[in-house]
């Protein structure tokens, strides 16, 4: 139902909330992707319909925030101290994973042996 002139006059109104960004770090400096340094790499269990070992890294942002990223893709080189580049996306059936590793950029190498969706694993066309 439609609020009525004297409701509306009242102040009934009231404006929409705004809504949360999906990847805090990044956003509050308005950026793509940033650089961190890994401070542990370990495996989560995923939600509760699926099973899997998820592989997630602790890092450090060079605006020394420390969140957890994903890596995606089969199979990877990442270990402590390496640096690494983060960008905004969370893993779905993760809580608390909100950032993803860019394949094959900086110590974070790209999958061997991809074929489809190359530019997303940073993986080279191969001959």
């Amino acid at each position: 139902r439609w609020a009525t002139f004297n409701q509306v006059i009242r102040g009934c109104r009231k404006n929409q909330r705004a809504r949360k960004p999906v990847s805090p770090a990044l956003s509050q400096g308005k950026r793509p992707c940033m650089k961190g340094v890994c401070l542990r790499v370990t495996v989560m269990k995923p939600k509760k319909p699926n099973s899997a070992e998820r592989k997630i890294a602790r890092v450090r942002l060079s605006s020394d925030r420390v969140v957890t990223a994903y890596i995606p893709g089969e199979g990877h080189n990442v270990q402590q101290h390496s640096v690494v580049l983060v960008r905004g996306g969370r893993a779905q059936d993760c809580p608390g994973v909100r950032y993803h590793l860019i394949r094959g950029a900086m110590d974070l190498g790209g999958v061997p042996n991809r074929i489809t969706s190359r530019s997303k694993y940073g993986t080279k066309k191969t001959k």
